[in-house]
């Protein structure tokens, strides 16, 4: 599979007078961490392109005879200093995605139940999107699938009275496998008006640090955070902490209907210095705490591109921080930006370990569907550490593979212990899963351990009462302000399959087909750019869902460039 990398250049202007001022003998000069200005000034002659950035991020300012020389905006704004001598420096890519391996085709036989936590996060699709139209490489890791398919809307039923979800299952055949079949589970929650929604106390904590300097980051950011800013009213209680080397209150316990406020507080930020997100975090948490809303939406949004180089910097110690930061009953909800240096491993973990959700924004028209039109979904948790899990029938069901929800699989046994962290559910998310299943008269094989004490002849399931049964779906989820969870059961049987598909699986099929063809997956049988357009196109609204006729148009820009 081709994968098309666009190589960015960006020039900046180094005197080498000033260099040898700075750098070398120090004489005349005034730094502000000799480590930086060796590193970038004394060494640059003789450095790699990597130690020149490495020494330039963290923005630090040197000035020499009254003349402030800013690192950072002179490599990200392509900018000079009024001196001779040029450096090219080739754009550093330090972009880092947590590994993933597909799941295989298990045996019903050997294991019957396959649980995982519900996923509402949508960043792998907007990341994947910016990829393919900015001509960048595209990462097998940064590809989830299941993300990539709970970007889109479906037409699934609204909950009944008194129950929580709504939940859709069905099953067809697969489109890529004649031996095989798609089953199609999905929960939805009530959509809400967010003027209608408890008071909200929200918290913006913002990255303006020298790695944000960038368009596509704080600029980005800056215009989202007020995109969001416009629709909040005077229930809600708006505070902004900024950190670079260093966290800034900037603006505490605001009206939320004082958009002036707001707002220039916003666009009045910079970009410059290191990276302390956790001294950030701290304070953030601590003010959300101090205007906690009882019953309402407690709430810290981090926008960031998720390079943290000072303090508390790796997953596991940020892991323990936001789990720490969770029992405060405040959530986290996390925006990322940017790209070259774009952290989405730890900023995932933080959204999953804060009790939040987890956005990836490329442009305007992104921060306005995940801030404005998904306000109420993002913003307002209904329910809180949501398990699934999927008993199938070994009557009728000799294997079965989960696509997606790689890093959302769970032990079978963990389903019932309330101490493990499920996903949160918005007001009117959707999380739909697609399984690929072996049905019993299949013609593929599937390998599984015999065991002494159960048998697999086929004979031992006739008269089976559950005969009509394909599996089980079992639910648990917690109400938000609850630590104990509730139990719901739902049945998917034989009278649900629908031949070809319904509009629904058809088009979380196209989706799902296209991740895998991106990962070059072992699993996607027969797969083509034709396969997944045929599929995308034979729904009903493509052309008239904007999200769907984009995919479309994404899918068709990367079969002809590849």
């Amino acid at each position: 599979m081709k994968k098309k990398l666009l190589g960015r250049k960006r020039v900046v202007a180094v005197s080498m007078a000033l260099v040898l001022a700075m750098g070398l003998s120090g004489c005349g000069s005034e730094k502000s961490d000799d480590k930086h200005n060796s590193d970038v000034f004394g060494q640059i002659e003789g450095a790699s392109n990597e130690e020149i950035y490495e020494g330039i991020k963290d923005d630090v300012t040197y000035t020499n005879e009254g003349i402030s020389y800013d690192a950072v905006a002179a490599v990200e704004g392509e900018t000079t200093v009024g001196y001779d001598g040029y450096e090219e420096i080739e754009d550093y890519n330090t972009n880092e995605f947590e590994a993933i391996t597909e799941n295989q085709w298990t045996s019903v036989a050997n294991s019957p139940f396959s649980t995982f936590a519900a996923d509402v996060d949508t960043a792998s699709y907007a990341t994947l999107r910016s990829d393919i139209v900015n001509g960048y490489e595209i990462y097998e890791s940064a590809i989830r699938i299941e993300e990539m398919i709970n970007y889109f809307h479906y037409d699934y039923e609204d909950p009944m009275d008194g129950e929580k979800f709504g939940v859709y299952t069905e099953y067809a055949e697969c489109p890529w496998n004649k031996d095989t079949q798609l089953a199609l589970i999905a929960l939805n929650t009530e959509d809400i008006d967010f003027s209608e929604a408890p008071a909200s106390n929200i918290v913006f904590l913002i990255d303006t640090s020298g790695s944000m300097y960038d368009a596509d980051k704080l600029p980005l950011v800056q215009q989202s955070l007020t995109m969001l800013a416009e629709n909040l009213t005077e229930k809600d209680r708006v505070s902004i902490v900024t950190y670079a080397g260093s966290e800034t209150v900037v603006l505490e316990g605001a009206s939320g209907d004082d958009y002036y406020e707001i707002s220039s507080a916003i666009e009045g930020l910079e970009a410059y210095g290191s990276t302390n997100g956790s001294a950030g975090i701290e304070t953030a948490y601590s003010i959300a705490e101090k205007y906690f809303i009882e019953g309402g939406n407690n709430r810290v949004i981090l926008a960031t591109d998720g390079d943290l180089n000072v303090g508390v910097t790796s997953e596991s110690e940020l892991e323990e921080l936001i789990v720490e930061k969770k029992k405060t009953g405040v959530y986290l909800s996390v925006l990322g930006f940017g790209y070259g240096n774009y952290k989405d491993n730890k900023l995932e973990t933080l959204a999953d370990k804060g009790n939040g959700n987890y956005s990836y924004i490329d442009s305007t028209f992104e921060a306005k569907r995940a801030l404005v039109d998904e306000m109420g979904a993002n913003l307002v948790t209904v329910a809180k550490d949501v398990k699934l899990q999927v008993e199938f029938n070994p009557a009728l069901v000799k294997g079965y593979r989960l696509i997606g929800y790689e890093n959302r699989t769970m032990a079978t046994e963990d389903f019932n212990d309330d101490t493990k962290d499920g996903g949160e559910m918005g007001a009117g998310h959707t999380v739909t899963a697609i399984y690929e299943i072996i049905p019993v008269d299949s013609d593929m094989d599937i390998e599984f351990t015999e065991s002494k004490y159960s048998s697999t002849d086929e004979s031992i399931y006739e008269g089976n009462q559950y005969n009509d049964e394909l599996f089980t779906l079992n639910v648990r989820y917690k109400e938000p302000d609850e630590d104990e969870s509730k139990l719901s059961t739902y049945v998917c049987k034989t009278s649900n399959f629908t031949g070809k598909g319904s509009d629904n699986l058809r088009w979380a099929a196209s989706v799902a087909a296209f991740g895998m063809y991106l990962k070059d997956s072992e699993y996607m049988g027969n797969t083509d750019i034709n396969l997944i357009l045929e599929l995308a196109t034979s729904v009903s609204d493509h052309d008239e869902d904007e999200y769907k006729a984009e995919f479309i148009s994404l899918v068709e820009t990367y079969g002809d460039n590849n």
